[in-house]
């Protein structure tokens, strides 16, 4: 038996020997008669079979991540890598990307139950912990709200799955509530149920992002009453497509002019609709007051442009709500009770004089009995928040007068200095640079730091966005600034003078690489600065791309604050009298997502090395998903191997 197996295998191979000629011979003879057409199909046919290659080389990358990320300490990280894994894995693998979305929203759930993301980080109380993650949540910032972004973009039944589960929870604590009060529980405007409040921020994102039917549809059920939150999406919604957001707001007013639990701060609530989109102003009964301060587009609206039509209805109503019989003070259970509803006639009372001045001599002569016994009327008199907002905004030369009147009447140092402090920050909000000469006035040297700084960074976006390249260098190259803020103006003047000069804008970036080197090497801004310039640097110079992001990389690993991702950067913060203001800019250009996407298209081998490279979990994760992404969306160039 074993020779006659010897002897069919001597036969084959000689078969073998005999045919390998021929079949070569005939192989080759087809090549030759092959129409160009053919060369194309075949080569057309091994670039998709590489492409299939590189996509399913992608696809075990965001497995291998997911999977790692299941066990992460960082218990804020887990969703959030699940989450981006689920997203940037979809139209690969619907089904496991949304088992990945289902993995993040339970790892969310116990990040943000148990309110370890913070005590983690050491040196922080439980108490102090728990004000934060309540911060965190009402702000719509929380883990959960971060899955739900961007779940609700891939698919609608599962985030609505989410939201229904938040609803649940909260119900109970709805009831617990209503039970201990006693009585008719009133909101305050300010504070809704959980699972309410993450639908209309999810719906606020989306707007953003350009979804305005989706975040509609997530609104819809539940713009049903007056409070910060809804008139914020409104006014929000209205700067997309007005016409839609009006027809919502006059059913909202139609229901409040017949809700018996409307009061004077659902008034107030509605005429930030009308008249101060973002600023949303309400007063309790102590005569305290809480506000929201307009951000973004919104901060250049006041007022808005409404139909006349719509402006007359709010007056009626803000009239019908104002004008109720006032209950004895021992059944006064309205959110603002007397001299909340006074502060709010006070503050609505220009506006009725403006517009419906019929209805302003009943409002006004409410006044002496909101008074009472004097309390009211003192500290009515003394708030800017009579007027915040419903001012047409100032001219150069108002602010120089009220600035003097002020210091006319100044009596310390402390307040001088705080005359010129908000007089330097309105007229840098001005673009005017008389703004450094008043923070230079200022005689306590802490103060006077923080304010120069604020101001220079406000010229600093003024003139960019007037597209003034020069003048942007000079402010950066002799304003106070932080190296980050100086690192952003230099990249941000290069962008301007990259297609009119771009020898010159390749020298900036090169001078916003150096002052980025300037960074502490343990800061996060020091990778953030780097991956800044090597974003400016690729669309143009690949090579120079690539030696400033591994700079980046080798800065990354010696922070272990660094994460990586877009968030956006908040550089100074200063109190005024009109309230707080932030300086903050668009993250996009230190993200390392970003420059790195854009590179994978240039060396894909290369990014992936890049992103192992990093050691910290974080950037890590975003840094693969990322080389992943730019793969599976067809972004990687055939010269790829």
């Amino acid at each position: 038996m074993a020779n006659y197996h010897c002897r069919l295998i001597i036969l084959a191979l000689v078969l073998l020997a005999l045919l390998v000629p021929s079949l070569a011979q005939t192989l080759a003879d087809k090549r030759l008669k092959n129409s160009p057409g053919e060369k194309e199909t075949s080569k057309s046919e091994e670039a998709d079979a590489l492409e299939a290659q590189r996509r399913t080389f992608a696809v075990s990358l965001v497995l291998s991540l997911a999977d790692d990320a299941r066990s992460y300490r960082d218990l804020a990280l887990r969703p959030h890598v699940l989450a981006r894994a689920a997203d940037t894995l979809w139209n690969a693998d619907t089904d496991t990307a949304r088992k990945f979305f289902r993995w993040a929203w339970e790892a969310a759930e116990k990040g943000d139950a148990e309110e370890l993301t913070l005590q983690d980080q050491g040196g922080v109380s439980p108490k102090a912990a728990a004000m934060a993650t309540a911060l965190r949540r009402s702000s719509g910032s929380d883990l959960r709200a971060d899955v739900l972004a961007l779940a609700a973009r891939r698919d609608r039944a599962l985030c609505e799955e989410f939201l229904n589960k938040l609803k649940q929870e909260t119900n109970s604590e709805a009831s617990n509530s209503k039970s201990e009060s006693g009585s008719r529980s009133s909101s305050d405007s300010w504070s809704s149920p959980e699972a309410v409040s993450k639908r209309l921020q999810l719906a606020a994102r989306l707007l953003d992002l350009g979804e305005i039917e989706l975040g509609l549809q997530f609104a819809a059920p539940v713009l049903d009453k007056v409070n910060a939150i809804t008139i914020n999406f409104l006014s929000m919604l209205r700067g997309k497509t007005p016409d839609a957001a009006d027809k919502i707001f006059v059913l909202l007013m139609a229901r409040a002019e017949f809700d018996p639990a409307s009061d004077a701060n659902t008034a107030s609530g509605l005429s930030s609709y009308v008249f101060t989109p973002g600023l949303y102003v309400t007063f309790s009964a102590d005569g305290s007051a809480r506000w929201s301060q307009p951000a973004g587009a919104m901060s250049d609206r006041h007022p808005p442009t409404v139909p006349d039509s719509l402006r007359n209805r709010f007056f009626q109503v803000a009239a019908a709500i104002l004008l109720r019989p006032l209950p004895p003070p021992d059944q006064d259970f309205t959110t603002s009770g007397r001299t909340g509803k006074y502060m709010i006639v006070r503050r609505l009372l220009p506006l009725f004089d403006q517009y419906a001045p019929d209805m302003a001599s009943a409002l006004r002569s409410q006044l002496p009995t909101l008074a009472g016994t004097g309390a009211a009327s003192s500290i009515g008199n003394e708030s800017p928040l009579l007027s915040q907002g419903l001012k047409s905004k100032e001219t150069a030369e108002n602010t120089f007068e009220n600035m003097q009147d002020r210091l006319d009447h100044a009596k310390t140092i402390q307040e001088r200095d705080s005359i010129y402090a908000d007089a330097a920050a309105a007229f840098a909000n001005q673009g005017d640079l008389r703004a450094q000469e008043l923070a230079d006035r200022i005689e306590d040297s802490e103060r006077r730091a923080r304010v120069s700084q604020y101001v220079d960074f406000e010229l600093v976006q003024f003139t960019i966005r007037k597209r003034e390249a020069s003048q942007v260098l000079r402010l950066a190259e002799r304003g106070k600034l932080t190296h980050a803020q100086r690192v952003w103006a230099y990249t941000q003047a290069a962008r301007l003078l990259m297609k009119s000069d771009r020898w010159r804008a390749l020298q900036i970036l090169e001078d916003a690489a150096n002052e980025a080197r300037r960074i502490s090497a343990d800061d996060p801004d020091r990778a953030r600065s780097l991956i800044a310039v090597a974003t400016h640097f690729a669309p143009t110079d690949h090579v120079r791309a690539w030696e400033i992001l591994g700079e980046a990389v080798k800065a990354a690993n010696s922070s272990d604050k660094f994460s990586g991702d877009k968030t956006s950067l908040t550089f100074s913060l200063l109190p005024t009298r009109s309230g707080l203001n932030i300086t903050s800019v668009s993250a996009e250009d230190f993200s390392l997502s970003g420059v790195l996407g854009s590179l994978t298209k240039d060396d894909l081998y290369r990014a992936i090395d890049l992103a192992r490279s990093l050691k910290n979990d974080a950037p890590r994760a975003v840094a693969i998903l990322s080389v992943a992404g730019a793969v599976l969306n067809g972004n990687v160039s055939e010269k790829n191997p």
